[in-house]
């Protein structure tokens, strides 16, 4: 995450280079990476320890959140359940006030049921949630629930910890710098590692990559911040692309990008045949400009048809937790889709005719676009829900690991300051100038087309990096004036 090693010169090594090594040596890549490194590093490396630090408390969200929610979320009663019908039944006889717009049946046994309610005082993504015993048909509690992992306050207060700090959207830039560089940051540290690695006397193997050597007592610092990188590196790029996916301006032209690709989550249709209107997702109502919706069916007739609808979905390929939503008019079918849980890696949804209790659409998971579905789980792996309890404590090792390179790289920065009269320099000194003049065009070219081209995709990275350039120029024109040649 900061510099690795301030030497320009190359070290003897045991044998003559081979010829990919001499390939390689000829692009020069290694000082380059190292000044890219050196900068980011210093720079931007606080923003990623911050990330860091409160995605150690994001990953283990969910588990939190189940025990200090197990009042609302898990019920000791036992014995036969209650119709579904008259769970949701006592939920909205204990909000009359609200409008009922979705149910999640108890996903399992010891589990409670979610009656989901809109509230006009909520914000974007906020739903009531009155929570029911499912087997006296009795409700617990309510809380406000967010998102489509249906995250309840908090574990919501983390998640935006985590993704802006409660800045608001000032506070966005943080995470989306963070997201954007985590990758740079890391092939170049790779590619540093490897230069080292590559040069070790007699280790000259692959296997040397995934381990610090010890014997070099006055490089403990280098070689664990090196060993660590490299183990972190696979996760590190998951989380930097998925990261990216939910910033302000980047993801904003991931969006676009999935749009163009075809590659966007698809929706069961829940429009019923032979009726007009735009089509809407099994997320909720949406209808067009100019389309008059139809006049809205009486409640109590959705909830006496939720028990038909649930057990046609359960016959048609809905095995795993599920959100029904619940139509308000009657041109609509109740959308029906599995929803993002531990140990769900499938999203399987249909539409329900909540008349006639036929299917009138169905969309299996099988059917998704692969890059929709790797973004699926890529995502439901960043929030810890892919696969449990094993997956959070994988991220929330992966998060400490990369506040401790963090941590190191700044020590070994602040270690090797240099020396001037005797006395230590406030920093360290960045590694040598003028390494694009002397890398291979053949490398430099397509490099500056890629930085022009990623900047232009991630906005905040290509502006941080037009501004490394430009504090890189006035230190060099300040260095030239104070000691002109």
């Amino acid at each position: 995450m900061s510099i690795t090693d301030t030497r320009s010169t190359e070290e003897p090594t045991s044998a003559p280079p081979t010829a990919p090594a001499r390939a390689l040596r000829g692009l020069r890549l290694y000082p380059l990476a190292l000044r890219l490194h050196f900068y980011a590093g210093i720079f931007v490396a606080p923003f990623i320890l911050i990330a860091a630090l409160t995605g150690a408390l994001y990953a283990m969200a969910p588990t939190i959140e189940g025990f200090v929610s197990r009042d609302l979320l898990r019920v000791e009663t036992a014995g036969p359940e209650q119709t579904l019908s008259a769970q949701v039944g006592a939920a909205v006889a204990s909000r009359p006030d609200l409008t009922l717009v979705a149910v999640a049946p108890a996903p399992s046994e010891g589990q409670t049921t979610r009656v989901l309610f809109n509230d006009p005082t909520l914000g974007d993504s906020e739903r009531l949630s009155v929570f029911v015993d499912p087997h006296t048909a009795q409700p617990v509690g309510e809380a406000v629930v967010y998102g489509s992992s249906g995250a309840l306050p908090l574990r919501a207060w983390i998640s935006e910890f985590h993704r802006s700090l409660h800045l608001g959207e000032p506070g966005r830039v943080y995470s989306e710098l963070a997201a954007s560089w985590l990758w740079v940051i890391a092939l170049f540290g790779l590619v540093l590692w490897v230069h080292r690695v590559r040069k070790r006397r007699a280790r000259r193997s692959a296997a040397w990559l995934a381990a610090p050597d010890l014997s070099e007592s006055k490089r403990r610092k280098l070689n664990w911040h090196g060993a660590l990188g490299f183990w972190l590196l696979p996760v590190a790029l998951l989380l930097s692309a998925t990261g990216v996916t939910w910033s302000a301006y980047g993801g904003e032209n991931v969006t676009k990008l999935r749009q163009e690709l075809s590659w966007t989550t698809p929706a069961v249709s829940v429009g019923l045949p032979g009726t007009t209107g735009p089509e809407a997702s099994t997320g909720g109502d949406h209808h067009g400009a100019g389309h008059v919706a139809p006049a809205p069916v009486d409640q109590a007739t959705r909830i006496a048809q939720l028990d038909g609808v649930w057990e046609t979905a359960r016959a048609n390929g809905i095995t795993q937790a599920a959100e029904i939503a619940v139509p308000a008019t009657p041109d609509k079918a109740f959308g029906v889709k599995e929803v993002r849980a531990p140990g769900t890696y499938t999203v399987d949804s249909v539409a329900v005719d909540g008349a006639s209790g036929t299917v009138t659409d169905s969309l299996a998971y099988a059917d998704w676009p692969l890059m929709a579905k790797l973004t699926n789980w890529g995502i439901a792996f960043h929030m810890g829900l892919l696969f449990g309890l094993p997956n959070q404590l994988l991220l929330l090792a992966v998060a400490l690991g990369l506040a401790a390179m963090i941590v190191l790289g700044y020590l070994m920065w602040w270690q090797r300051r240099p020396t001037r009269g005797g006395r230590r320099r406030a920093v360290g000194t960045p590694p040598r100038r003028g390494v694009l003049r002397r890398t291979s065009p053949w490398l430099t070219v397509p490099l500056v087309a890629a930085a022009l081209l990623v900047g232009w995709f991630l906005p905040l990275l290509g502006l941080s990096l037009l501004a490394f350039l430009l504090v890189d120029m006035a230190l060099g024109l300040a260095a030239r004036a104070e000691h002109p040649v």
